[in-house]
């Protein structure tokens, strides 16, 4: 209680002070003192501590009021020599304003980035520069800002192009260089250095401040209380939870202000959490301590001075001004950044903003954020200035990152990240490598924090800790600062550029040979691998490495001499590694085809191999360069190409893909996941650029400089396969060598492998530099490979390209020439097609295909060619030359070692023995055979010289003599008539007939070329001839066969038809009579109109109704009383048609529903899915559900996807989510009685009947005299018995089952627990028929479909099933409280003296006064024997609301609008005349409320627009009561609707003559109707009006630009934490509210449990069941309850046709309008927890989710 008190009486004091102050004196008096800086310390000393920190609360809003007042007052009039007010305008008068946009972005503001013209991804611009752009009609990317950075608007280094946007385009008078200061005078610019020094150097001072109990110098307080707080600091270390549990323990506080301490804690970095004495803080402190030491580190606590507090509050807000005061004038920030960066007494790193920065890891997240703030709009707004904090910067790099790697804190809330502004200026960051040897500095930081080391001093990851990963995280973000160094190149070089990068270089490479060979394995054999060894961390290393080492080669490429000096340095490096791997390795000679070669002996299946080899990758890059770029023929002199040793280069990455090939073939499989894992991303797209790639490269490289043939038997020794190709014959012995079958398969995946990296050998030359290709074609190529697996979307596409530095594939410049674009429908996305043009440069061995991939793609492939009747050979595509310095590479296609080998192969293929040889072995060897044949026919056509590629001859060669094998040619006739090869024959035959064409060319360019070539091409031609004549016979013949098949099963059909023809006739007479066709009514009057209520109504044929269970597939007739039959049937509560959000829900348990207001706030719907079973059938089922449900709860506790505790099941057939059954009744047997009296009758009976029953309930109050009824009391009439209890026409099960519905209906309806005597029941069930139907009459009119005949089946049986049930419900209910519910229905329009509380007729929905009244009045009816017909009531009771609706109606209809007035025939005449008529009656009653209105034609429109929903509701309704079938003319949108069901409801198509024809009846009720209090009240704007027609209720309209959206949600504020940013704004798509889902701040309390803000604007807003978009995911959440929920595609699509949930991709983004419309027509369907139900069936993961809490 202490700290309220001292709290109230503290103003007191103070005030007498504070009012006494005046800020002109105070001024005045500094600018005579000659020691400013004790006179400010002393002022703020004393005021300090006396506006802030008084109580337990920090920052009440009267501190900043008092702060302002006593001491941001005083320095601005200092500051400015005069009233602050003019003197900071006149300034801000001067000002030029900057071209620097420099708005810094909120979290979650939208941010553009051109990917055109950008210099780097980092470069974005805020919203209103971007609109005012020439980038928005660019490709632009569009993200959320994490919050921090600026936008670089004016930034002339940011922008290749278009630098400024409209509002920052410099004027061209601007004389941009001179200085800011010209425009102050010198005293001026004095005050200004002496305020912002002092300034600037107390809030220093205060930040830094490390002692908790006393102040700096100078600013003792005169007085010190014994004050405290006990602050507690943010760690990233402890979650909520934790926190939030130990506060409540520690300071006794509830859940609630614990959650709202760890939210600030978490938002500011620091909260107190306590104040009070020292003992009492301490105390909290000890705690606090203790109960958070157990699991990790315990949270930071001090007990803090609150004078200590109060200074360092104000030091904050001191910075705020700070930042507020430059914003007037470009001279005053000039002015600070001076003051910031001026070197203090002790020299190095003395000035504030060295202070600041390298004590910025122990402040807390506030004050860095507040200070980080002031640097951005200051220093990093002065361009002169900028350049010197990056140097200081630079100075500290190293100091700052060790303590960023120390802190716990993420990256954005610490200085490091100011890294991203200062090097990704292309100027500054060459000047800082020049300068300060920036590049250096980072690497050497980088290896510094990365200790653990093998022997070899390798990067060693095994057995990390937790520390050790955590910190390796944090280096990291040393790599991305390498990467804004790097990421823009260099155009011109300087001498000290070139020296310092290549000595950046240097210390790049002492990293990349510290990963050389890291993490090696060993093939396990016996055993497998007992710990999985850590692997992740050398990949990760190598992904972040990626782009630095792509992008070091580039810097390499814009210079010859760095390029020269780079690669010697790179070879150096690489020889100093193998230097070191000399594992005693000795020397073997391999023979082979007459040739032989020295190497070394080398398993890699038994030795160490490391799949990380960084440097030789690095060289291979930079062999390329040398090509690419000409050096190695310009320079080659300057090159130690002839020092190479080939076999050096190519011997760790061969055995990196010899490991691979190994762990294919299933060699490794005891190596564990984490090899597979290695090889996997050895292959990724993330990865490969730099692995892959480049190991290929080298290959390539090496094997360009080395005979071919001793470099294929290197390859063999190193696949371990050389002894079976070397012996002389191998092709036989092979064959006999019966070894281990494992062995076999092996070799055999192994052979396949190597014959597949020959051909990338060869066949890769889409590189720049080792075939003569464009930069884009490597990319054509990826994607036309991908797109021949399958059409592709935009984003599959990108996922499968290399992306480069800046995030781009480069994909989009030539996509258009490989592909078309196939735009989507309302679901799917927008597809790429393969141009068919395109197709035949598909290499089934592309290197970048997975064997997934690679057999997909073949599938493909075949199948298209078999579609356009062409032979489904997959030859090799024609290749692009070599460069020179690869050209040799081709001579491995012709050597004779290879052709040894394809020799080899085939004999094995020709006479096929116990498996040792694979098709696919065959396949490759093919494929290869048809590589050479295309090298040779290219170099033929395109080189007149003699050339030396002589591939067919050595090929048509046999061996040599001992062994006299068959040549490769003689072999490949052989094998084209082999039976077991029918795969292979196209591609056998293309070879062959290549080869003929080859020999022609060669003979006529030997002989004189004058010969002309129709010969070959006759041959040619004729093979092909027959070719095609032989595939058009076996089409003919397949043609023929599926014929007679067909045949046969059509004549089986009708065999079978004709056998069981009765069962089909009974099955077709069935079919006639569930669905109620229009051909029902009976044949006597079939062409009399056909009416639905009334004496004249159709009575259709009774048919008997058979229907068949879903469980037992019995079938069952339904009657009255026979077996219950029921419908699954879902029931929800509804505000789809609501026109008023507003209305507080009612209390349950006082709520009387009997009267439904017409703004329907709040309805009751049932669906159905229309499946039937019996009912016993369906308890079995529901109570097997349960008993599971019983089980699985002791398992495991998640929830399904239905609450079983709600009485919810999923439907057995359909899965559909229903929580009740409707039982499905027979139709009630209308009686054709002679007695129809005319209204004025039926209005005498039906009183007489009302009062009978008035006087036997109220003997029916005392429970006891239930027995003793006195008759004569009521002149009852005598065909009408009170007490007669009729008998009841159902069987148990139907009561049952009525009882089962009704109760289901009351209980979801109001929200309450059953109870099956409630009287409500029956009302709830007629109310949920109303509302039914009327959603189903907006829906039809929505989607412009006719009334009858275009519903589905489900909800034509839902309708019907819901009419009968409401009329036969009041037998299961008490008889007496039914007819109590009619009697006050029929009171709202017969006033009645016995019945109190009418509601009046405004506050009535007529439709559901229509159909409760309809509905109720069996009760009275089954005790009336006068054979009144039921029919005449319906239609009295019809016609009397009809009259009512449209009194309701004129009431309502408002004043006219201005329109033409049309012509309007004799008909129209007579209704627009009685609609004046019954108006001005009106008026007579009602009074002034009405306006007058002249025009009848206005009228009589009112009347019929706002009448015709009720008129379709009513014809549903009866329709489906008394099952007449509907006129044609409604089965259609035609003219004349009106007349047509005006005549089906039995009504004049001039409704008015209702009202006239009885108006001496009418008029006393319509007086009685109009002089009710409440229609008085409502119109004068007292209650809620509801003009007809309702429109019909839609979403939101949302905007067409997504960013729009976001722009919207950044600047929403969460509406419970003081205007905090919200982390997940959320959209409600209903009424548009803004809701801050997902987070502690806005839980609220609901029915005893904690949900999040959507989960609780459900309930108010939607009855439960929500629509929202969430704004920074984009993606749609459907909630249903608490527990349901899921995630649905957003309207918004990108240009690709593609959603981008989690704005990923950054597309811009606009609205579909057919896919709003699919989740409109999904809410008014009611379906919205179906489709829950249905995705969290589909995904078990959604189920999962705490839906309750978003």
């Amino acid at each position: 209680m202490a700290a309220a008190e001292s709290d109230r009486e503290v103003p007191s004091a103070l005030c007498t002070e504070f009012l006494n102050f005046s800020v002109k004196d105070t001024a005045s008096k500094w600018l005579q003192v000659t020691d400013l800086y004790k006179e400010v310390y002393h002022h703020l000393a004393r005021y300090v501590p006396k506006i802030y920190c008084l109580g337990p609360n920090l920052n009440p809003q009267s501190e900043d009021l008092l702060a302002q007042m006593l001491l941001q007052a005083p320095l601005e009039w200092y500051l400015c020599g005069e009233d602050p007010s003019t003197g900071l305008a006149k300034l801000e008068q001067n000002n030029q304003p900057s071209q620097l946009c420099g708005h810094v972005f909120k979290v979650g503001e939208p941010t553009y980035s051109c990917r055109e013209c950008a210099a780097d991804p980092t470069c974005v611009l805020c919203m209103q520069c971007f609109l005012g752009s020439v980038h928005k009609e660019h490709r632009y990317r569009m993200t959320t800002s994490g919050g921090g950075g600026f936008c670089d608007c004016g930034d002339t280094e940011a922008w290749k192009k278009g630098p400024y946007c409209q509002k920052h385009e410099p004027n061209i008078s601007d004389s941009c260089h001179e200085d800011p200061l010209a425009h102050l005078s010198t005293d001026m610019i004095a005050r200004c250095y002496n305020v912002f020094s002092i300034v600037l150097k107390y809030a220093v001072d205060m930040l830094t401040w490390d002692k908790e109990d006393e102040l700096p110098p100078g600013l003792e307080p005169p007085d010190r209380s014994d004050s405290y707080y006990c602050m507690l600091f943010n760690d990233e270390v402890h979650t909520y939870e934790q926190v939030i549990y130990t506060l409540q323990k520690a300071v006794n506080c509830t859940q609630k202000e614990a959650v709202s301490f760890a939210t600030t804690v978490d938002r500011d970095g620091r909260k107190s959490v306590r104040f009070g004495d020292f003992a009492f803080c301490e105390l909290a402190k000890s705690v606090i301590v203790r109960n958070t030491s157990r699991q990790s580190k315990p949270l930071r606590v001090q007990v803090m001075h609150s004078s200590v507090v109060a200074h360092q509050c104000f030091a904050l807000k001191a910075l705020h001004w700070l930042g507020h005061v430059i914003g007037y004038s470009d001279a005053l920030r000039r002015i600070l950044c001076q003051v910031g960066l001026e070197r203090g007494p002790e020299g190095e790193n003395s000035s504030l903003v060295d202070t600041l920065m390298l004590c910025d890891s122990k402040m807390w997240k506030g004050a860095r954020n507040v200070y980080h703030q002031l640097f951005m709009s200051s220093l990093l707004m002065d361009l002169k200035y900028k350049k010197l904090f990056a140097i200081q910067f630079a100075k500290n790099y190293e100091r700052l990152q060790s303590d960023y790697v120390k802190d716990d804190h993420d990256r954005e809330f610490s200085v490091t990240d100011l890294s991203v502004q200062m090097f990704t200026v292309p100027s500054l960051a060459r000047m800082l490598i020049t300068e300060e040897n920036l590049m250096t500095t980072i690497i050497r930081t980088f290896v510094d924090h990365l200790r653990h080391r093998d022997l070899q001093g390798r990067f060693q990851f095994e057995r990390y800790t937790a520390q050790q990963a955590f910190k390796f995280r944090r280096v990291q973000s040393l790599i991305g600062d390498l990467k804004y160094v790097l990421i823009s190149r260099p155009t011109e070089w300087s001498d000290q550029l070139r020296e310092k990068f290549l000595e950046g270089l240097d210390t790049f490479l002492e990293l990349l040979k510290c990963m050389q060979g890291m993490d090696p394995v060993v093939r396990q054999v016996g055993q497998h691998i007992e710990m999985e060894p850590e692997w992740e961390a050398a990949f990760t290393l190598q992904m972040k490495l990626t782009h630095i080492i792509s992008m070091i080669q580039e810097w390499c490429a814009t210079d010859e001499r760095v390029l020269i000096e780079a690669y010697k340095k790179c070879l150096t490096a690489l020889t100093h590694c193998h230097s070191g791997f000399a594992d005693g390795e000795q020397p073997i000679t391999l023979s082979m085809c007459g040739h032989s070669v020295d190497t070394i002996r080398y398993c890699v299946s038994q030795e160490k191999v490391s799949i990380h080899l960084p440097v030789s990758r690095l060289l291979a890059g930079l062999h390329v360069l040398l090509s690419k770029m000409e050096v190695a023929y310009r320079f080659p002199e300057q090159l130690p190409l002839s020092e190479l040793s080939p076999p050096m280069l190519i011997e760790h990455p061969l055995r990196c893909l010899v490991l691979c090939a190994q762990v294919h073939a299933g060699m490794w499989r005891r190596n564990g996941f984490s090899l597979v894992n290695q090889i996997y991303y050895y292959h990724n797209v993330k990865c490969r650029v730099e692995m892959f790639d480049k190991d290929l490269i080298m290959l390539q490289a090496g094997a360009s400089m080395m005979d071919p043939n001793h470099f294929l038997m290197i390859v063999l020794s190193r696949f371990e396969l050389y002894h079976i190709f070397s012996s002389a014959d191998c092709r036989k012995r092979y064959n006999r060598e019966t070894a281990n079958k494992d062995v076999v398969q092996q070799n055999n995946t192994l052979t396949e492998e190597m014959l597949h990296l020959i051909m990338m050998v060869v066949g890769e030359r889409f590189e720049a530099g080792i075939g003569q290709v464009e930069g884009c074609d490597e990319i054509k190529r990826e994607i036309l490979h991908q797109l021949c697996i399958r059409p592709m979307a935009h984003s599959e596409l990108v996922k499968a390209l290399p992306e480069n530095e800046n995030k781009e594939t480069g994909m989009e410049r030539v996509i258009d020439c490989v592909a078309s674009f196939k735009k989507p429908g309302v679901t799917g996305r927008g597809l790429y097609e393969l141009r068919p043009e395109c197709a035949k440069q598909f290499n089934l061995y592309f290197h970048h295909y997975s064997r997934a991939d690679q057999s997909k793609a073949e599938e493909a492939q075949r199948k298209l060619k078999r579609q356009n009747g062409e032979d489904t050979a997959l030859p090799p595509p024609v290749l692009p030359p070599f460069c020179p310095l690869f050209a040799s590479l081709v001579n491995i296609l012709q050597c004779d070692v290879l052709l040894g080998m394809l020799g080899a192969v085939l004999q094995w293929a020709v006479e096929p023995s116990a498996g040792h040889w694979s098709e696919s072995m065959l396949q490759r060897v093919l494929h290869l055979i048809g590589m050479a044949l295309l090298e040779e026919r290219q170099q033929l056509e395109n080189s007149s010289e003699d050339n030396d590629f002589n591939f067919t001859l050595k090929m048509s060669r046999p061996g040599e003599a001992p062994s006299n094998t068959a040549s490769v040619l003689a072999l490949l006739e052989n094998l084209q008539n082999a039976p077991h090869l029918e795969v292979h024959k196209d591609m056998i035959r293309w070879l062959l007939k290549t080869e003929a064409g080859i020999k022609t060319l060669r003979e006529r360019s030997a002989s004189t070329s004058t010969v002309t070539a129709s010969g070959s091409r006759g041959q040619e031609e004729t093979a092909c001839d027959k070719d095609k004549a032989e595939r058009k016979r076996k089409a003919e013949m397949a043609r023929l066969r599926r014929e007679k098949v067909m045949a046969q099963m059509s004549e089986m059909q009708r065999h079978f038809i004709n056998e069981n023809k009765e069962l089909f006739q009974q099955s077709l007479e069935e079919l006639d009579a569930s669905t109620s066709t229009s051909l029902e009514h009976s044949p006597t009057s079939s062409d009399a109109a056909l009416v639905c209520v009334g004496p004249r109504r159709s009575r259709p044929r009774e048919k008997r109704q058979v229907v068949t269970c879903i469980l037992c597939q019995e079938e069952q007739e339904i009657r009255a009383d026979g077996k219950a039959m029921v419908l699954a049937a879902f029931v929800q509560r509804s505000t789809v048609m609501s026109k008023n959000r507003k209305r507080p829900p009612h209390d349950p348990k006082r709520y009387d529903p009997l009267f439904m207001h017409p703004d329907l706030s709040f309805g009751t719907h049932t669906g159905s899915c229309g499946h039937i079973m019996h009912s016993h059938c369906w308890q079995r089922y529901s109570e097997a559900v349960q008993a599971k449900e019983q089980r699985r709860q002791q398992r495991l506790r998640v929830h399904t996807s239905y609450d079983v505790g709600n009485g919810e099941f999923l439907c057995p057939l359909c899965e559909c989510l229903s929580n009740t059954v409707i039982p499905l009744l027979p139709r009630t047997k209308g009686s054709s009685s002679c007695e129809q009296p005319g209204l004025g009758q039926w209005l005498k009976t039906s009183g007489q009947q009302i009062k009978a029953m008035h006087s036997a309930h109220r003997k029916l109050q005392p429970v006891s005299t239930v027995e003793e009824t006195v008759e004569e009391e009521c002149p009852a009439p005598e065909v009408f018995t009170v007490n007669y209890i009729p008998t009841n026409p159902y069987s148990s099960t139907i009561k049952e089952m009525l009882t089962t519905f009704g109760t289901a209906t009351y209980k979801v309806g109001l929200k309450v627990h059953p109870n099956e005597q409630d009287p409500r029941i029956p009302i709830m069930c007629w109310g949920s028929c109303a509302y039914t139907i009327q959603s189903i009459e907006r829906l039809l009119v929505d989607e412009k479909k006719p009334l009858f005949g275009s519903l589905p089946c489900r909800q034509d049986e839902c309708l019907s099933s819901l009419a009968r049930f409401g009329s036969a419900c009041w037998t299961a209910a008490c008889q007496p409280t039914v007819q109590g519910h009619f009697i006050r229905l029929v009171a709202a329009l017969i006033p009645d003296p016995l019945v109190e509380a009418s509601p009046c007729i405004l506050d009535v929905d007529m439709l559901h006064l229509l159909v409760s009244v309809v509905l109720s009045y069996g009760s009275v009816h089954s005790q009336d024997s006068s054979g009144l017909s039921v029919d005449a009531v319906q239609l009295h009771l019809f016609h009397l609301i009809t009259v009512a609706h449209m009194v309701q109606i004129l009431l309502t209809s408002g004043p006219e609008e201005v329109t033409m007035e049309q012509e309007s025939g004799e008909a129209e005449r007579g209704e627009e005349e009685g609609a004046c008529r019954l108006y001005n009656t009106l008026r007579t009653h009602v009074g002034s409320s009405l306006p007058e209105v002249g025009s009848g034609w206005h009228l009589w429109r009112c009347v019929k627009t706002g009448i015709l929903p009720y008129l379709r509701g009513a014809a549903l309704f009866f329709h489906h009561l008394n099952g007449v079938p509907a006129p044609p003319e409604l089965h259609a949108l035609c003219p004349g609707q009106w007349e047509v069901l005006c005549g089906y409801l039995s009504l004049p198509s001039n409704l008015l003559q209702l009202f006239h024809s009885q108006q001496e009846l009418l008029e006393p009720l319509l007086h009685g109707w109009c002089t009710h209090p409440g229609v008085q009240q409502t119109l004068q704007g007292g209650g809620v009006l509801v003009s007809f027609p309702r429109e019909s209720n839609s979403l939101i309209d949302l905007p067409d630009d997504y960013s729009a959206l976001i722009n919207q949600a950044s600047s929403f504020t969460c509406p419970k934490s003081g205007g905090d940013k919200s982390r997940a704004p959320t959209l409600c798509l209903v009424c548009g509210s803004m809701l801050c889902s997902q987070s502690y701040c806005c839980q609220t309390e609901l029915e005893g449990e904690d949900v999040g803000a959507c989960t609780a604007h459900t309930f108010a807003c939607g009855a439960g069941v929500g629509i929202f978009l969430r704004v920074r995911e984009s993606q749609v959440l459907f909630l249903a309850g608490k527990t349901k929920g899921c995630f649905y595609a957003p309207p918004y699509l990108d240009d690709y046709g593609e959603t981008d949930q989690g704005l990923r991709r950054g597309n811009p983004l606009h609205l579909c309008h057919e896919r709003y419309r699919k989740i409109q027509k999904l809410w008014r369907q009611h379906s919205i927890t179906e489709e829950i139900g249905h995705a969290q069936e589909a995904n078990q993961t959604l189920v999962g989710i705490d839906w309750q809490h978003l």
